[in-house]
């Protein structure tokens, strides 16, 4: 009987062997996730991977303009006296990257990682700032200086909080 049960536990040890190998290969066939990218504002963050792009191909300006149209995206509430916090996957940064606001380019490329502006900065109607909320996004470029070619997108709403 003990033989028995033996063969019992290898063949079920081999079956649990076998359907960690095949979960294993099934995952490696889905999609890499596009980098992240995340904006803080005092003890509050969001993250969010690429709303258009982010695998390294140049998207059309056609999926650009309907990307910055996209209502589904997340948000976060901004004191404008607080500092917002940009930071960036190192495959964004080294891709040089942009913030915009409502479509507008607001800095100049850069290959930080981090970036920081003030939150006035996005309700002040001298830089496009409309009402109580803005549309901001990090713009990937294709890692040359000045260049127009956009690989990625991460856009987020600033609610303003005041």
């Amino acid at each position: 009987m003990t033989s028995m049960q033996s063969a019992v536990r290898r063949r079920r040890a081999v079956a649990a062997a076998g359907a960690v190998c095949a979960g294993l290969l099934v995952l490696s066939a889905c999609e890499k996730p596009t980098p992240l990218s995340t904006i803080t504002v005092g003890s509050s963050s969001v993250s969010e991977e690429a709303t258009c792009g982010g695998e390294g191909k140049g998207l059309s300006v056609a999926d650009l303009t309907k990307c910055l149209k996209d209502k589904d995206i997340k948000s976060i509430k901004v004191d404008p006296d607080e500092t917002v916090r940009f930071g960036v996957d190192p495959d964004i940064a080294d891709k040089r990257w942009t913030i915009l606001m409502n479509g507008q380019p607001l800095t100049e490329d850069s290959t930080k990682t981090y970036r920081t502006i003030p939150g006035s900065v996005f309700f002040n109607a001298q830089y496009g700032a409309q009402g109580n909320s803005t549309l901001v996004s990090i713009k990937a470029g294709n890692g040359k200086k000045g260049s127009n070619t956009v690989t990625g997108l991460w856009s987020f709403k600033l609610k303003k909080d005041a």
